[in-house]
């Protein structure tokens, strides 16, 4: 999939919120798309910028950097990997109301996706391969789900030929997306909601209910694997839609 600008869609004014929406590693905002369109008939203002997926710090700057371009309270969502880049991007951004979290990561400070994952382990540990990256700045090495897994641990409540198309568009995730460890924890400060799939196999449920119930966090949970935002769009939307009436 190919990375594309911020684009506000929708049109509300007064007090409701902004909905910044997070995508994680291998896909790109399209993965919002359903949730978006539900969004959107409520009224809502939204935006689905790109994450960089280059590493926890730069990411997470580029995120705060598009919040800082809007207007008014702000409601941040973040799928999977998502969740730890809005945990840092929110910090200190006054204008951020709610923070939401779909299967994602929330690390506390000194965590990182890697000792989450060592805690809580799941499948994802074998199903990716890594591929040596080099730009004119930087080099490095890149996760890709490996095809053949793709159905069974990141999409195993999509038909096959969904996932497999989610395999083919994937965006890679540098390592430092996952091994850099979180400096802030805006859900300390923030109020939380957190959606956790008990059909998860990329992120392990066990570790969605530790981070939920640590933070404090309104937490609902379905039947549902690691892309939520796909396969159960209206329960997602109905999750955010709860942080934005709370947000205006």
């Amino acid at each position: 999939m190919t990375a594309h600008p911020a684009v506000a869609v929708g049109g509300a004014g007064g007090a409701k919120p902004t909905i910044v929406l997070v995508h994680g590693a291998f896909a790109d905002g399209s993965s919002w798309n359903g949730v978006i369109e539900r969004l959107k008939r409520r009224g809502y203002t939204v935006m689905a910028p790109a994450n960089p997926l280059r590493g926890l710090y730069s990411d997470a700057a580029y995120i705060a950097s598009v919040l800082k371009s809007i207007k008014g309270p702000i409601v941040l969502a973040g799928h999977s990997y998502g969740g730890a880049v809005i945990s840092t991007a929110a910090a200190g951004n006054p204008r951020v109301k709610s923070l939401v979290y779909i299967n994602a990561l929330m690390p506390d400070v000194g965590e990182s996706g890697m000792s989450l994952s060592a805690r809580f382990p799941s499948a994802l540990a074998t199903a990716t391969d890594s591929v040596p990256y080099k730009s004119v700045d930087m080099s490095g090495t890149d996760l890709y789900l490996k095809r053949d897994k793709v159905h069974p641990v990141f999409a195993n409540c999509l038909s096959e030929s969904q996932a497999n198309l989610l395999g083919v568009t994937q965006r890679p995730a540098a390592t430092t997306a996952f091994s850099e460890t979180a400096k802030v924890a805006a859900w300390k400060d923030i109020p939380s909601w957190a959606l956790v799939g008990r059909q998860d196999m990329t992120i392990s449920p066990d570790q969605e209910r530790f981070q939920a119930k640590r933070a404090h966090s309104h937490t609902e949970e379905i039947d549902s694997c690691h892309v939520s935002l796909i396969a159960e769009p209206d329960a997602v939307a109905d999750l955010i839609l709860q942080a934005a009436t709370a947000a205006g």
